[in-house]
């Protein structure tokens, strides 16, 4: 089978290797549609924490049932998607119900070989019914979900001033996901093309250029309370550490990003806020049940969001121009 193998940083390479087959537990899965993630592009760039080379990247998988071994609550042809967080099911967060941050996590396409191939075997535990929705909104459900249980995470609720920092896919993600929950929703970005995109793409009102007048202006916004809950969905320290001055008396600050670095905030401006402070990690299949939802009643306009395709064989050759902000890609996919 074809598989695109990033054997170390800034390569990629188109390669052959034995497809797998599928085992007890463990459908076969030809992977259809492929969703290019922030992850898979830090790959690319050598940033990603947790990660080794080589590897054969992509986690935002859609497809159908190719072959099973064994009795399945899965049929052949049946199309899924990949939830790609695999847990241990026995650490003490699996304990607590909260297996998108195991202890032993292991994460398709980042901790073990991925989805930008023809074939995977997948973990029957890791599938879900994708019937009823399109193949490229399979794919997408990964980065939606991720969205989904930011939002979940900051508890919003209707008629909170809600921030999400960073326009990028995760960021209109967890947007949507905070609007739907019935919160006020205000977007924060370095980049004007990617606020145009959040207004025209899934309606977003304020949309605030992030520059020396940003603070004063989401200030006025918010006459003087600042918000309720802030989401910070760049991957930039320096902006991760501003956010904690964006955040009400009494409100939440969700961490959805991840960085190698430290992140730092001074003491006083912290504790006069009560500030409660959460990390947001991965998803769970609740939360993919909550995207399924809405994309199979026609909540979310993923046609908008996926701004770039590829085929397999094309990717190596244009993966480095989507890094580029140029070419505007919001949501890039590769069909396989």
């Amino acid at each position: 089978m074809r598989a695109l193998l990033c054997p170390s940083p800034r390569k990629l390479s188109l390669v052959e290797r034995p497809a797998p087959v599928a085992a007890a537990g463990a459908p076969l899965v030809r992977i259809k549609r492929a969703g290019v993630c922030g992850t898979d592009l830090h790959i690319f760039e050598g940033t990603q924490p947790y990660f080794e080379y080589p590897r054969v990247i992509g986690h935002e998988l859609g497809g159908e049932i190719a072959a099973v071994a064994g009795p399945s609550r899965f049929r052949v042809g049946q199309q899924v998607a990949v939830l790609p967080y695999v847990a241990c099911g026995h650490c003490v967060a699996c304990r607590r119900g909260k297996p998108n941050c195991c202890q032993h996590m292991n994460v398709i396409g980042v901790h073990s070989d991925g989805g930008f191939a023809d074939w995977l075997a997948v973990p029957e535990d890791n599938l879900i019914d994708a019937e009823g929705v399109s193949i490229d909104q399979a794919a997408m459900a990964e980065f939606l979900a991720i969205g989904a249980h930011a939002a979940r995470r900051g508890a919003v609720e209707p008629s909170q001033k809600v921030v999400v920092v960073g326009a990028g896919p995760i960021g209109l993600a967890t947007a949507i996901f905070a609007r739907a929950r019935g919160g006020d929703v205000t977007m924060l970005d370095t980049r004007a093309d990617r606020l145009a995109f959040a207004r025209k793409a899934i309606g977003i009102e304020h949309a605030i250029e992030a520059d020396a007048g940003a603070r004063d202006r989401l200030g006025a916004l918010t006459g003087g309370d600042f918000f309720d809950c802030v989401f910070d969905c760049t991957g930039s320290p320096p902006a991760m550490n501003a956010g904690f001055y964006l955040v009400a008396h009494g409100g939440s600050y969700v961490l959805v990003s991840i960085v190698l670095g430290d992140i730092t905030f001074v003491d006083p401006e912290f504790h006069k806020r009560e500030t409660t402070l959460l990390g947001s990690r991965n998803a769970t299949r609740a939360d993919f049940e909550t995207v399924f939802a809405a994309l199979r009643s026609g909540a979310i306009a993923t046609d908008a969001l996926a701004t770039h395709r590829a085929s397999l064989d094309d990717a190596a050759r244009v993966f480095p121009h989507w890094l580029d902000p140029a070419s505007g890609v919001v949501k890039a996919l590769i069909e396989i």
